[in-house]
């Protein structure tokens, strides 16, 4: 999965996708903290739902990881990296295992079907207006120079 991924087949594209405003919603850091997607205005979120057991989730990853090194410092980014696990447990185990670094949360209630709808991995980029502008079903790869750039853009709006 990591070579199909590494192909760039599946790269996403950021687009003005209409008026569709994102739904609010809230997760939960592992020290309990709430963060809600109403607070994060003014910031490009980035949100992924992921669960250990999927082989997808994990061939992406690095991607992922690779992308937050280099836009965790940046005011204008903020990272949803929501975990789906039955067990948080298994889910902590496999950050820490691969030494991933991203932010580990949880939902703390329900997601609008707009932002998941029940397929991991589901990625999506919200603009600083919290309106969605990617929704990705199925695995990507954001590391590319490509999606950094659309990125940018995303953050000089």
């Amino acid at each position: 999965m990591k070579q199909i991924v590494s192909t760039g087949l599946l790269n996403s594209k950021i687009e003005d996708k209409g008026e569709s405003a994102a739904a609010n919603f809230i997760v939960s850091d592992i020290q309990g903290k709430s963060i809600s997607t109403k607070d994060l205005r003014g910031k490009v979120v980035f949100i992924n739902f992921w669960a250990s057991w999927c082989p997808p989730c994990r061939a992406e990853f690095p991607s992922i990881q690779k992308m937050y090194e280099k836009y965790k410092d940046n005011q204008n980014v903020e990272f949803l990296t929501i975990n789906l696990d039955d067990d948080i447990n298994a889910g902590k185990k496999f950050l820490e295992k691969n030494n991933y670094t991203i932010p580990f949360l949880v939902s703390n209630g329900n997601i609008p079907q707009e932002i998941y709808n029940g397929s991991l991995p589901t990625t999506v980029v919200l603009d600083k207006n919290g309106k969605i502008r990617l929704k990705h079903t199925g695995m990507a790869d954001y590391s590319k120079d490509s999606f950094y750039q659309q990125l940018e853009e995303l953050i000089k709006e």
